[in-house]
């Protein structure tokens, strides 16, 4: 069956496309309100052929002749109530205007006729564009939407929606079943409703009020279950890009004692990495833009990785047992990575996309989003500290590693080549640091000085979870981002730092070895 008589057999219509005469020559009419109670008439019509006229109307391409209204498609005029072209076209012809309350009606009436749209995505865009209504007028055609869906996400919404429509039926009844279903909404706006019913003056019937009071505890319950669910995933996502950061940075302090100020920079390196990669796959593989981020997380480690031993074999290598220097010329190596970075890009922030498989995002609230983009940073984080987790843990250049990390002097002796080690952990710390810049992009505009903003937060997790521990910068990391996150909902963003920054140095003061300490003999020298 074609789309539009299914919709035409949803509504039992038998006729043609023949809309009714006295609604379509409201719309003609010099007064607003008449156009308007013309609009609505045919939403209550729900006949396909209103939603040809009413998007007509709003592209100002309806006419009216001598109280005849006429709708323009090319060269041609058709009549707007029976469709039949009008052969010859009137000479005197004026086009309806449209002012901005008209608008917002038309966009409203045509959200409604497109609930019976046969396309699921176009009957949940429009639900979703509906959300807030509340005009009872809209029950029957809701009813009608409601009792023919079969997609599980629009039913639930459209519910919803009528539920809202008829807070303000006359009958008991309806109003009832309204306030028990909104009960079940995860809305914020729903609250105002519910409240609204809670004054006898708003609402005479005893059932309803108490029925509007349980309803408002289970959505204040609920909002408050998904305000904690999404500041805590906030503060994960958070907390996993201080870790993808600071890993590196524990992985090089806790081998070469190295206060790394260019740590940031390798971030926006692997940021950068990734634009150019998406640059290229648009240019020469655009049919596989889906995958670029794929393609990115190899090459930004790779970049980064030979940044990192440039710079240990450069510069870091001549300081070792310097730390006032280091932190000097490493801040002077940052310096430099801006401005060259400056120079290839440009001084202006760029944006990467995300593919179309990280867009959108899983629904806890009207208002809370949990969005792919954060959920793939989070597994992706999972990924890479499984695998650091093995390279430390499971080769043996992670076994040269902890062996230098623990006794620099004795691993020496014992035939370790703690020189060739220092600089493949400085490559691999800058490596992971540029899988960090991988998934900055994806949630962040990338630009030259975007590593600063992260290069103290790494300093903290580090310093908080133990110098060279793996389980410790996990844990400081998640912990400080969750708890960064309920803070500034609370007293706001800077206060938040300030107390988290407080609480480092308390824990430090108390504990100057971190939250994990690293274990066996430290030869000082």
């Amino acid at each position: 069956m074609r789309p539009f008589l299914l919709v035409l057999a949803l509504f039992g219509a038998t006729d043609a496309l023949a809309l009714d005469p006295s609604a379509v020559a409201k719309l003609g009419a010099e007064d607003s309100e008449e156009k308007i109670a013309g609009i609505r008439a045919l939403v209550r019509e729900g006949d396909p052929a209103a939603l040809t006229l009413l998007q007509a109307l709003s592209d100002e391409a309806l006419q009216v002749s001598g109280g005849r209204v006429l709708r323009v498609s090319g060269e041609r005029i058709y009549d707007a109530a029976t469709g039949v072209e009008v052969i010859p076209p009137p000479p005197d012809r004026e086009t309806i205007t449209v002012n901005n309350r008209m608008r917002r009606e038309l966009a409203g009436a045509m959200a409604c006729l497109r609930l019976l749209d046969p396309d699921p995505k176009v009957r949940l865009a429009a639900a979703q564009q509906l959300h807030d209504a509340d005009d009872p007028e809209l029950a029957p055609l809701l009813e009608t939407a409601l009792a023919r869906e079969t997609d599980v996400e629009v039913r639930a919404l459209l519910s919803l929606i009528h539920a809202r429509a008829n807070l303000k039926n006359p009958d008991t009844k309806a109003r009832l079943a309204a306030v028990q279903l909104l009960g079940t909404s995860s809305n914020r706006a729903v609250v105002s409703l519910l409240e609204g019913k809670l004054d006898a003056a708003a609402e005479p019937d005893a059932r309803v009020r108490e029925q509007a009071r349980v309803s408002l505890r289970l959505v204040a319950s609920r909002l408050v279950t998904a305000d904690a669910v999404g500041r805590v995933f906030s503060g994960l996502s958070l907390g996993s890009i201080l870790l993808l950061g600071a890993l590196g940075l524990a992985i090089t302090y806790g081998v070469m004692g190295v206060i790394n100020m260019a740590h940031g920079e390798l971030l926006m390196v692997g940021a950068y990495s990734t634009f150019a990669v998406e640059r290229l796959f648009e240019r020469h593989f655009p049919n596989a833009m889906e995958w670029y981020v794929i393609v990115a997380i190899p090459v930004a480690f790779a970049v980064a990785f030979a940044v990192g031993i440039a710079m240990e074999r450069t510069v870091i290598r001549f300081l070792y047992g310097r730390p006032l220097e280091t932190l000097l010329a490493t801040w002077g190596l940052s310096l430099f990575l801006i401005q060259c970075t400056r120079t290839i890009f440009g001084p202006q922030n760029v944006q990467v996309p995300n593919p179309s498989w990280m867009s959108a995002g899983i629904h806890l609230a009207a208002d809370i989003v949990l969005p792919w983009n954060r959920i793939a940073i989070i597994v992706f984080t999972l990924g890479v500290l499984a695998v650091v987790w093995l390279i430390l843990n499971r080769t043996r250049l992670g076994m040269f590693v902890r062996a230098v990390t623990q006794n620099r002097a004795m691993a020496g002796c014992v035939g370790v080549p703690t020189g060739r080690v220092d600089a493949l952990a400085f490559g691999l710390g800058a490596g992971i640091a540029g899988l960090g810049g991988v998934a900055l992009s994806q949630i962040a505009n990338v630009g030259p000085e975007m590593g600063q903003g992260y290069i103290v937060d790494s300093f903290l997790v580090v310093v908080l979870g133990g110098v060279g521990q793996l389980i410790g910068a996990v844990w400081a990391a998640l912990g400080l981002g969750v708890a960064s996150k309920f803070l500034e909902a609370s007293w706001g963003a800077v206060i938040a730092k300030i107390v988290v920054l407080c609480f480092v140095v308390v824990v430090i003061q108390k504990r100057p070895q971190g939250l994990f300490a690293p274990k066996g003999r430290t030869v000082e020298g």
